[in-house]
């Protein structure tokens, strides 16, 4: 197989999300909201979370665990892990979730894009396989972002939800299912403000100053937001689809990060595109930042809504800022 016809290829998917279940109705009974009011403006009526003492780390371990399972695979090459939300600073959550695995001396590392994490993953991870440096990579998202949430925000609270999902990468041929195809990604650090936790790194720590509390929380500029949420992941998805060489109408399925319903719809309306096509979950795990996408693609396949030979594109769009999509033909998998 020459370097041009070589490609990595969806074998494998997983998804894990942990046990304790908080509805709109349980976040009502501590903050000024209501199920109508989170429900109406977001689409989502409930959100896992994890327990105390509970970390990334062990989402990511389930979810990786049922991605190789779905592979019929006992090794990988690589294991990248896309988080935000690290079980410690230093050093990254992956290597440690390689060796809960079993696959102790691989390469393992973390990638930081917040809720565009995972493609950004996948991108790299195909990188990988295509230049020839590993036959078979684990990409997994995970984050818990109910541990760098306010307490006492209704807003981020009714938001973000806990998970983990991942993917199994073979070495395979450019033209056969699963092949991942038409990466795009971009960023804009000038308006990195906008989705942050102030405190906690080199620039606030360097002060010598101590945190305001306030500042050690997440933090998400709404309306800009979300305008910027539908601009780009509109128009990478339409750049995407146009690299794999399909018409933006002849995609079967828009799988998108999972942030809020409204933009899921905006941006359906933005690329023409019918709302039908594109699987949510988003009303049962919130969002589950660089957990989301997989997440919805096991979801979407469990219902069957996700079918093989299916041509899908899957965008996201996240801090930094940054968004990035990939498409790819669904391959026969089940996912685990």
């Amino acid at each position: 197989m020459t370097g041009s016809d070589r490609a990595a290829v969806v074998a494998g998917l997983g998804s894990w999300v942990p046990p304790t279940v908080v509805t709109n109705d349980d976040l009502a009974r501590h903050l000024d909201t209501s199920d109508e009011w989170i429900s109406s403006r977001t689409g989502i009526r409930r959100r896992h979370v994890i327990d105390p003492g509970g970390s990334t780390g062990d989402l990511a371990v389930e979810a990786g665990r049922r991605a190789l399972k779905s592979a019929g695979e006992e090794r990988a090459d690589i294991v990248v892990v896309a988080t935000s939300t690290p079980d410690r600073p230093c050093p990254a959550t992956a290597p440690e979730v390689a060796d809960r695995l079993g696959l102790g001396g691989v390469g393992a590392f973390d990638i930081a894009a917040v809720c565009t994490g995972f493609v950004y993953a996948l991108g790299t991870a195909a990188g990988f396989v295509q230049a020839g440096f590993a036959r078979s990579v684990l990409v997994i998202g995970a984050d818990t972002f109910s541990t760098i949430l306010n307490p006492a925000d209704r807003t981020t609270r009714a938001i973000f939800g806990d998970g983990a999902g991942a993917v199994y990468l073979r070495a395979g041929a450019a033209t056969e299912p699963g092949a991942l195809k038409g990466l795009h990604l971009g960023s804009d650090g000038g308006q990195s403000d906008l989705i942050q936790v102030a405190a906690g790194g080199s620039r606030q720590r360097s002060t010598g100053l101590p945190a305001a509390a306030e500042a050690t929380y997440f933090t998400m500029e709404g309306r800009p937001v979300f305008a910027e949420a539908v601009r780009h992941m509109a128009s990478s998805v339409t750049t995407t689809a146009d690299a794999a060489g399909w018409a933006v109408e002849d995609i079967d399925k828009v799988v998108l990060h999972q942030a809020n319903a409204r933009i899921l719809a905006a941006v359906a309306e933005r690329i023409d595109v019918p709302l039908e096509r594109f699987p949510a979950n988003i009303e049962r795990v919130g969002n589950t930042v660089a957990a989301s996408i997989p997440l919805a693609l096991a979801d979407a396949s469990a219902d069957g809504e996700l079918l093989p030979g299916q041509r899908v594109v899957l965008g996201g769009f996240g801090g930094g800022l940054t968004w990035g999509s990939v498409a790819l033909v669904w391959p026969d998998i089940t996912a685990a």
